[in-house]
C-alpha cells in the first residue's frame, strides 16, 4: 500500500507516545438545572458520565485513555477543513497560536517552512492515533471534511485504521442555494469519511423507516394481516422453468413480458394464491403481483451514501438552531453542523448505551444530538466533548445547559454533564511523579499502564496499596508522598490476595532475588519502572 509522506511526518508519526499525560480536573457539574461547583457539606463531588473538557484535544485524548481506551462506540469529529480562510477560527485553526507553538516544539525549526497541508497533517496524525486507541473494536469513526484535505485524510486514515477498515465516503448536501460568484463550480456538499476499528466486528444499524416509506403500504382488500403493497411478480433473469401462463380469476390468460419469467415456480405460485399473497386487481383481471406486507418487511432501511439536506439538514439550518438556542445573532461558526446530521450518524453508528466522542466539539452539536436521541428512544448514550477554545464554557457547555433546561419554545430534556479542565502533568520534567497529583489519579495511571484496564475489584482488601488483579496477577502501588517505601517482609505479610504472581511498586526493595523468585514477586521501582503510555 502506498503511503503518504510530508515534511514533519517522521516527527509526528509516534508523537502520541510522547504526549505528556495530564489528569483531568473537575471544575463543576450541571445537574437538575443547577451548576454545582462545590460538593454538598460532607459529600462528594457530583460526577457525570457526560463530560465536556476544556483544553487541547491532543492532551485531552491522552488523558482519557485510562478510563476509555477501547470503549468509545462512535466518534464524530469536525476538524479544521484547512481552506485557508483563517478568519473563521472553528473551521481553519491550523495557524492557531497554540497549534503553531506545538508544531515548533515537535517538528522543530523546519516547521517554519511547512505548507498549510503539511501543518494540517502534522496536527491530525497524532490525534487520529489516539482516537484509534479510544475506539472500541466494534466501533466506527465519522469525520467531516471537504475537498481541501479529503484525499490527505483518507491516506492517513488508511495508515492508522487500515485501508481494509474503510467503510464509505458519504456525501452531505450542506447548501440549498448555489453561489453565483463561484469561479469554477459552486460547492454544494461536504464529505463524511467513515472507518471502522475492525470492519468485521462493526455492524451498522438500520435507519428507522420514514412516514413516507410506510405510506406506500395500504390495505385495499381489508386483509387481516394489515397494510401491504404490490410487488412485481416477473424478473428479467430468464429461467424456462418459471415461464408459464397464468389464468386470472376473471379468466384472462397472462404470460411474463417478453424476455422475462415469473419470480416463482408454478407450484409456489399456486401455494401463494391459496395464502392470498397474490393480487389480481380489484376486478380480478390484472397481471398478478405479490402482496408485500408491512409487518414482514425489514423494519428499517439500509443507510445510503448520499445525505440530502431535506433528510439531515444543512449549514443554514444549523445556524438557525444556534440563533434559536442563544436568542441572538450568532456568528462565531461559519459552517456549523445541524443536529439532524449528527442524529443520523448516531442512529447508524451507536447503540442506546454507547459512549460518543467528539474531540473538535465547537458549538456542542454532538451533545445536543445525543440528548435529543436519548429523549426519543429512552437511551442512555453518554457524550464526551473536547474543545480547545475559550468559548468551551460560554458556548459549548452553555448550549448543553440550555438543551437540558429548555430554550425558546423547545422543552428541556433529561441530562447532566461534568465540566473538566486539563490539570498538571503526572510526571515532572525530571521524570519524577508530580506529588501535587491526587493519589487516586496516580494509582489509576499505574494500573492502566500495566493492564490497559481500569482499577476495579468487588471487595477492597485491607491493604490500601492494592490496585487490582488482571490475568491472575495482583498489582500493588506502595507509595507515600512523605516517606520512602520499601518492599520487605512486613509488606509481603500484608498481601492477602491469591494470584499466580505479584507486581509491587515501591521506592526500594530489601528482599533478595531468590526470595522474589520463590514467592513470585516482581519488584518495580518508583518512578523508574512506571511505563509512559
Amino acid at each position: 500500500m502506498a503511503t503518504l509522506n510530508w515534511i514533519g511526518k517522521e516527527k509526528v508519526i509516534n508523537h502520541h507516545l510522547d504526549v505528556p499525560f495530564k489528569t483531568l480536573r473537575h471544575k463543576y457539574s450541571y445537574k437538575d438545572g443547577k451548576k454545582l461547583t462545590d460538593p454538598p457539606k460532607g459529600g462528594q463531588v457530583v460526577r457525570s458520565e457526560n463530560k465536556i473538557i476544556h483544553g487541547d484535544n491532543l492532551l485531552a485524548l491522552k488523558s482519557l485513555l485510562p478510563e476509555y481506551e477501547g470503549k468509545i462506540k462512535c466518534i464524530y469529529i469536525d476538524p479544521p477543513y484547512n481552506t485557508g480562510n483563517e478568519s473563521w477560527v472553528y473551521n481553519d485553526n491550523v495557524n492557531h497560536p497554540k497549534i503553531k507553538k506545538w508544531l515548533g516544539e515537535v517538528v522543530g525549526k523546519e516547521g517554519e517552512d511547512l505548507s498549510r497541508h503539511d501543518k494540517w497533517l502534522c496536527m491530525m496524525y497524532p490525534r487520529l492515533k489516539l482516537l484509534h486507541k479510544l475506539l472500541s473494536e466494534d466501533g466506527a469513526i465519522f469525520v467531516s471534511i471537504d475537498d481541501n484535505e479529503q484525499e490527505n485524510l483518507r491516506n492517513i486514515m488508511n495508515e492508522i485504521f487500515g485501508k481494509i477498515n474503510f467503510v464509505n465516503n458519504i456525501i452531505w448536501q450542506k447548501k440549498y442555494s448555489p453561489q453565483n460568484d463561484a469561479r469554477y463550480f459552486s460547492d454544494m456538499h461536504d464529505f463524511i469519511v467513515c472507518y471502522a476499528k475492525n470492519k468485521n466486528k462493526w455492524d451498522r444499524n438500520l435507519l428507522p423507516r420514514t412516514e413516507n416509506q410506510n405510506k406506500r403500504y395500504t390495505n385495499r382488500d381489508n386483509d387481516p394481516r394489515g397494510d401491504w403493497k404490490s410487488s412485481d411478480l416477473s424478473v428479467k433473469t430468464y429461467n424456462q422453468n418459471t415461464d408459464y401462463p397464468i389464468t386470472t380469476p376473471s379468466g384472462r390468460v397472462v404470460n411474463p413480458p417478453k424476455g422475462y419469467c415469473w419470480r416463482v415456480s408454478r407450484e409456489k405460485f399456486e401455494e401463494m394464491v391459496k395464502e392470498d399473497r397474490i393480487w389480481f386487481g380489484e376486478k380480478g383481471d390484472n397481471v398478478p403481483s405479490i402482496k408485500r406486507f408491512l409487518t414482514e418487511v425489514q423494519q428499517g432501511t439500509v443507510p445510503v451514501t448520499l445525505w440530502l439536506r431535506d433528510e439531515v439538514g444543512d449549514n443554514q439550518e444549523a445556524k438557525q438552531e444556534l440563533k434559536e438556542i442563544f436568542n441572538e445573532s450568532f456568528t462565531p461558526f461559519e459552517t456549523p453542523k445541524p443536529v439532524r446530521l449528527i442524529d443520523h450518524i448516531l442512529k447508524i453508528g451507536s447503540n442506546k448505551n454507547s459512549y460518543i466522542l467528539d474531540s473538535f466539539a465547537g458549538s456542542a452539536t454532538t451533545a445536543h444530538a445525543v440528548l435529543n436521541l436519548n429523549f426519543k428512544d429512552d437511551g442512555e448514550r453518554r457524550f464526551i466533548l473536547v474543545e480547545l477554545e475559550d468559548y468551551a464554557e460560554s458556548i459549548t457547555a452553555e448550549r448543553v445547559k440550555r438543551v437540558i433546561s429548555g430554550y425558546g419554545k423547545t422543552k428541556g430534556v433529561k441530562g447532566d454533564f461534568e465540566f473538566l479542565e486539563l490539570g498538571d502533568p503526572l510526571f515532572n520534567d525530571d521524570g519524577y511523579l508530580n506529588e501535587n497529583q491526587p493519589i487516586e489519579d496516580i494509582r489509576n495511571y499505574v494500573y492502566y499502564s500495566e493492564t490497559r484496564t481500569n482499577t476495579g475489584f468487588s471487595q477492597k482488601p485491607r491493604n490500601k496499596y492494592y490496585l487490582g488483579k488482571r490475568s491472575n496477577t495482583a498489582y500493588y502501588f506502595y507509595y507515600e508522598k512523605e516517606k520512602v517505601t520499601t518492599l520487605d517482609l512486613k509488606f509481603v505479610s500484608q498481601i492477602e490476595i491469591n494470584a499466580d504472581q505479584f507486581v509491587v511498586y515501591a521506592d526500594k526493595c530489601s528482599l533478595s532475588e531468590r526470595y522474589l523468585n520463590e514467592h513470585k514477586l516482581i519488584f518495580k521501582k518508583i518512578p523508574r519502572d512506571i511505563s509512559k503510555i
